[in-house]
């Protein structure tokens, strides 16, 4: 391409971007990908101070990938539980004090029918915490351990969870992760993926 050509090429880029902007184009951002706003417009989100709005966007991203996770891993445990007991996953492959909390709770919720419930699936009742009590139990150990196939495993598991856990706790309660606690959720969720998917 000939100098003269290159300059005219960079200069009609050049208008043509700042006739999109002049258009109202939208510049790109990450939270633009997780935020609504015509989802904030029925909550009435501009009806609250800006400042806890803002705090709250902050968090859009690390809530995703948290949500994401223990949905993924809720995933994986009825899969390695279900392979093992099939049908009888629930009544073999939970723990009773487990299951009862979880029934209970489904029943409960099965009586607001104003309300979307959280589906049908008993999956979907369990605590976070309960997860690694299920993986980690007697009777399950050795369908799971293939995946965790290394000394300390167990307590690796609840170490992942845990930590996991407190900045969930966080999160869910409307408080705000520091970069710290952020960059320990990362590297928790990046760390059991690698393990079980490896």
């Amino acid at each position: 391409m000939k100098e003269l050509d290159l300059y005219s090429f960079v200069f009609r880029g050049t208008l043509a971007e700042e006739a999109l902007d002049k258009e109202g184009r939208l510049k790109y951002s990450p939270e633009a990908i997780y935020f609504s706003e015509e989802v904030a417009k029925k909550l009435f989100l501009h009806e609250i101070d800006e400042k806890y709005v803002q705090q709250s966007k902050s968090m859009i991203t690390v809530f995703t990938a948290i949500t994401a996770f223990e949905n993924a891993t809720r995933e994986f445990v009825y899969s390695i539980l279900f392979d093992a007991y099939k049908n009888d996953w629930w009544e073999k492959g939970v723990q009773s004090g487990i299951k009862e909390k979880a029934e209970t709770r489904k029943e409960t919720e099965s009586k607001i029918k104003w309300h979307i419930s959280r589906g049908d699936a008993m999956m979907s009742f369990l605590e976070f915490g309960d997860l690694p009590k299920i993986i980690c139990s007697q009777n399950n150990w050795q369908f799971f351990e293939p995946y965790f196939s290394f000394n300390g495993a167990p307590e690796w598991i609840k170490s992942i969870f845990s930590d996991l856990e407190k900045s969930r706790n966080v999160i869910m309660h409307s408080g705000i992760l520091d970069d710290f606690d952020i960059a320990r959720v990362g590297l928790n969720i990046r760390d059991w993926l690698h393990q079980i998917n490896a």
